[in-house]
């Protein structure tokens, strides 16, 4: 076994409670979500720009059409994904947001299927009916409560599906490329892309206080170069299906930081509806046996 392989663990376990701060921070803002999405992205680019200098630009030369499609959707992806999960943070809790966009496996088990042959076992199959049944009575409890926290968390449902779009594409691509140029041409794209957003919308650059660029820099260096950055690493020795279920940990570590730092309760359906997804990701994990990229 290589060393990778025996450190993908560790580097997924750092990611998901390094990703459970993201929603946090998102509240604690008061910028736009497409403003707050473009510099996350455009500070992680930053902070890795001196390393992708260093030693990896000879790497760019040698990227096939293939890898360059691949790697400039999965940007595209990744942007789309933050403007929709910041957007239903606007409208819906913590709690919800998190539980719903870390629904992965429900796409991951799909596209692995298609993309990479992956068999999708009856006990995959079990997990993913759990876990729908979990989400849908979050939603029936957000609907209780206003019709604008389900638009919320619709908005994170779909926004789990182009996150999911994003880690299976790179599954792909990080068989041919090291991480730093991964991270760095994907991190780039997806700040191109969520700048064109926010000048289409006509949203504020600034300026703002020294909170909100602290703000700012913590969601790059956090959720996003302890975060993403691990999970990309990690996926070239396991399966985006693996990491997907793990990322249901996320909303466990996110309702805790929510409930410490913004005063957020659970109400009986976000309980319920959380505790029943978790459940179906305990059974994967105990009766799954290691997923291998085919």
């Amino acid at each position: 076994m290589q060393l990778g392989e025996k450190l993908a663990p560790l580097a997924i376990i750092i990611g998901v409670i390094t990703v459970s701060f993201s929603a946090i921070l998102v509240k604690l803002s008061s910028g736009e979500p497409g403003v707050i999405a473009f510099y996350r992205m455009f500070f992680s680019a930053l902070i890795l720009l001196p390393f992708f200098l260093r030693g990896h630009v000879k790497e760019v030369k040698h990227l096939q059409r293939k890898d360059w499609i691949l790697t400039i959707a999965a940007g595209v992806l990744l942007a789309l994904h933050f403007i929709l999960w910041f957007e239903s943070l606007q409208y819906t809790s913590v709690a919800s947001s998190t539980v719903l966009v870390t629904m992965q496996p429900l796409f991951a088990f799909v596209g692995a299927y298609f993309l990479f042959k992956e068999r999708i076992t009856p006990q995959a199959m079990i997990s993913a009916v759990v876990a729908i049944a979990g989400s849908v009575l979050i939603g029936l409890g957000d609907l209780q409560v206003s019709g604008m926290a389900l638009v919320g968390d619709i908005l994170a449902l779909i926004s789990c599906a182009f996150v999911t779009g994003y880690l299976l594409f790179g599954q792909s691509v990080r068989q041919n490329l090291t991480l730093t140029t991964y991270t760095f041409l994907v991190y780039s794209v997806s700040a191109i892309l969520l700048l064109l957003y926010v000048l289409i919308k006509g949203e504020s650059l600034g300026p703002f206080e020294v909170n909100e660029w602290v703000i700012f820099v913590s969601l790059a260096i956090l959720p996003t170069l302890f975060g993403h950055s691990l999970f990309n690493w990690a996926v070239k020795w396991v399966s985006t299906t693996v990491i997907s279920m793990a990322i249901l940990f996320e909303p466990v570590g996110a309702a805790v930081f929510a409930y410490f730092i913004l005063g957020e309760a659970l109400s009986v359906s976000q309980l319920t509806g959380g505790s029943i997804i978790l459940l179906s990701l305990g059974f994967f994990i105990l009766t799954i046996r290691r997923i291998k990229v085919s």
